[in-house]
């Protein structure tokens, strides 16, 4: 009768093993480890700490093997997990200093407590061994879309069972004013899966970008066979979206393929977005192209990029400058998002106005420069000289021929010219001095008097200042708030408005450098150099296996 009852136990061993295996989705291996964990666990406080017990359950037969294994010494220093060579002999005589001996204990009789304890180290290994069951099956869906069942919301936050996992929609991931219930079907996309310890977080959103991008590749075949595809995507969301798309088959119309027959695949993305509304835009490398698209829909009458600082100044019409802006902006900070480009947004009115100064106020300058009247003054700026430096260096010629003016004319007005560029030149060069500035600063490449006059001005008065600058503290840089309807924040450099680039202001700051012995000339042309003699290696490598 007893035999009866140690196989029924041991049968229902197994079978808990399998249904827990089954139900949590993880290997029963796994559970019969965390059950020889918890009988050892037990057996530890019932024969001591101290002693090295293990447990070995067949899987087979449910059988549970309980053995106390000590070590072969000369000397014993501790009799729970040492056992002198003597001893060992006489339970086996081949038994030397440095080996185990197991020795077998009778079955263990599990109390309340021992029980309650080993119900506890199981339940714990089981919910490790599931965590990292659903890390591994998460962690490479970044990037999916995925479906799931409202579980709960806490403080806004939204709790999403996927099946055999948990996901969150964080308050700023979903779209606003969506009001979403328990038992609510959801979809979203994974862009986050990382292990915490409280078991692994599957971060889904509703309210990126990305999330539109594959709402469009599920509903739009030509996305999802690679034919046409999505340049980029800029939402406000629950409110309106731009969508940037670009067909790599000339017979097939991008915009088409997305709107759908009568919009059906537009609208099933709306739908899905609560009602988001969707602009299906063609991208175009022509940036001027593209901004004129992005800002659909609103006409433009013209544009004029400035490439250096990533700007672009947009005309339109009077009556569609509330179209071209946008509810609270809206319209013209999609477009930008979308293009990656900083818009301004004039009126013809205000154009006009501003051309309108531009030319007064160079009509001023060459006036008082080259003392001329208002006239010939007009009549240069009309020819399209902005500057005096143009007028002192163009080919004389160009001045020449300009209608009524001959060649003394120009010959007089080009030497007037340049005397007030030398006389510049020199008040600026006292005013360097006056602040400091260095004689070898001039030696930088690229580097003016006007500009030594400016950084002086703000403490740089040596190579070893110049050299010791960042590229924008020189041109400065742009702040773009977190804040959607922030203002990104423009912080001058020390050399705004000389029309330097980057590239020009590095290079700059690289020749002080090198100037002032920090870095050698040669190492700036060796990363390259190292990178062709690896390669060269790499050759003679793959031709002497050949």
């Amino acid at each position: 009768m007893a035999m009866a009852g140690i196989s029924a136990n041991r049968l229902e061993l197994l079978q808990i093993a399998d249904a827990v295996a089954r139900e949590k989705t993880i290997d029963k291996k796994i559970v019969i480890e965390a059950m020889e964990d918890a009988i050892q666990k037990a057996a530890k406080s019932r024969y001591g700490a101290e002693n090295d017990i293990r447990c070995e359950i067949d899987p087979k037969t449910g059988e549970a093997k309980l053995t106390r294994v000590l070590a072969v010494v000369d000397e014993v220093e501790n009799d729970a997990t040492q056992i002198n060579v003597e001893d060992a002999k006489k339970r086996n005589p081949d038994a030397k200093a440095g080996d185990m001996i197991a020795e077998t204990l009778p079955p263990l009789e599990f109390g309340r407590v021992a029980a309650q304890n080993a119900k506890q180290v199981i339940v714990q290994k089981v919910r490790e061994a599931e965590r990292d069951r659903q890390f591994s099956e998460y962690k490479d869906r970044t990037g999916d879309v995925i479906n799931g069942t409202v579980k709960r919301v806490e403080y806004g936050n939204v709790i999403v069972d996927l099946g055999r996992a948990e996901g969150i929609i964080r308050r700023d991931e979903m779209i606003p004013r969506e009001n979403v219930r328990l038992g609510d079907r959801i979809r979203a996309y994974i862009y986050e899966v990382r292990r915490e310890q409280r078991g692994p977080q599957i971060f889904l959103t509703r309210a990126r970008p990305e999330f539109m991008s594959m709402l469009f590749r599920a509903e739009v075949p030509e996305i999802y066979d690679g034919v046409v595809e999505i340049k980029s995507v800029a939402r406000d969301p629950g409110s309106r979206a731009k969508i940037a798309v670009i067909s790599k088959d000339s017979s097939i119309d991008p915009v088409g393929a997305c709107v759908g027959m009568r919009g059906a695949r537009v609208q099933a993305v709306v739908n899905e977005l609560q009602g988001e509304k969707v602009d299906i835009i063609q991208w175009n490398p022509d940036a001027a192209s593209f901004i004129v698209n992005a800002l659909a829909p609103a006409e433009v009458t013209k544009v004029v990029l400035d490439e250096d600082s990533n700007r672009i100044e947009v005309v339109v019409p009077e009556a569609q400058l509330s179209l071209a802006i946008g509810r609270r902006g809206q319209n013209v900070r999609l477009a930008s998002q979308l293009t990656g480009w900083d818009i301004d947004i004039l009126t013809e009115q205000e154009e006009s106005e501003r051309r309108q100064k531009e030319f007064s106020e160079r009509t001023q300058l060459l006036m008082d420069s080259l003392d001329v009247d208002e006239v010939i003054a007009q009549l240069l700026v009309t020819e399209g000289f902005a500057t005096i430096e143009e007028v002192a260096f163009v080919d004389i010629a160009e001045i020449a021929h300009i209608e009524g003016f001959d060649e003394n004319t120009a010959e007089q007005i080009q030497s007037r010219a340049r005397e007030y560029l030398e006389q510049q030149e020199a008040e600026r060069d006292a005013k360097r001095r006056e602040l400091g500035v260095a004689d070898d600063m001039a030696e930088i490449p690229g580097i003016t008097t006007a500009m030594m006059v400016a950084l002086g001005e703000n403490g740089v008065k040596t190579v070893e200042d110049f050299a010791d600058c960042a590229t924008d503290e020189l041109i400065g840089w742009t702040e773009r708030k977190k804040e959607k309807d922030s203002e990104p924040v423009r912080h001058k450099g020390y050399l705004d408005g000389f029309e330097l680039s980057r590239a020009d202001v590095e290079n700059m700051i690289m020749s002080a450098r090198v100037h002032a012995g920090w870095i050698k000339a040669e190492d700036l042309e060796q990363p390259d150099q190292a990178e062709g003699e690896a390669e060269a290696a790499d050759a003679e490598g793959v031709s002497a296996e050949g």
